[in-house]
């Protein structure tokens, strides 16, 4: 087995905490953001227009959030990588199955509240092709022709 130099060493436990500490931060947006889900769920089924856009603008900065980390999260794992970080790792490892869990529980939650949404949507244009508008088949006022006159009289 290669010895490496106490440097090395010391270079390692930081990028290991620094992964982990990473990998961390984006566990817990994606939790954040599954609660926000869930809530943005809530909303759907209560018809809560202001709170469902709140929902969506907060949902938006969370996931901005996620792909941030993400933009570092992947240059370390390769750094981590290549410096010798193929052994498996069991706090690395717990926290990346941890987190393909949340992403594929944020993934379903997504879909379910997009197939709510779509059913919410496709109910209210329903209602309104079902609506029935009384005066539909009147003409307006304003746009019937009246007998205008044609001869003026004019007395001195």
């Amino acid at each position: 087995m290669e010895e490496i130099s106490k440097q090395e060493l010391e270079e390692r436990v930081a990028l290991l905490k620094k992964f982990r500490s990473l990998l961390q931060q984006q566990r817990e947006k994606f939790r954040e953001y599954l609660t926000v889900l869930e809530k943005q769920e809530s909303s759907i089924t209560s018809e809560n227009a202001d709170a469902l856009l709140a929902h969506t603008e907060l949902e938006q900065q969370v996931v901005s959030n996620i792909m941030n980390l993400q933009k570092v999260i992947v240059p370390m794992s390769d750094l981590y990588k290549a410096r010798g970080g193929d052994q498996k790792e069991e706090s690395i490892t717990a926290l990346q199955n941890d987190l393909s869990n949340l992403q594929n529980q944020v993934l379903a939650q997504n879909k379910k509240n997009r197939d709510l949404l779509r059913s919410h949507i496709d109910s209210i244009r329903t209602q309104i092709a079902s609506f029935r508008n009384p005066y539909k088949s009147r003409r307006s006022i304003y746009a019937e022709k009246s007998g205008n006159a044609s001869m003026v009289m004019v007395e001195a």
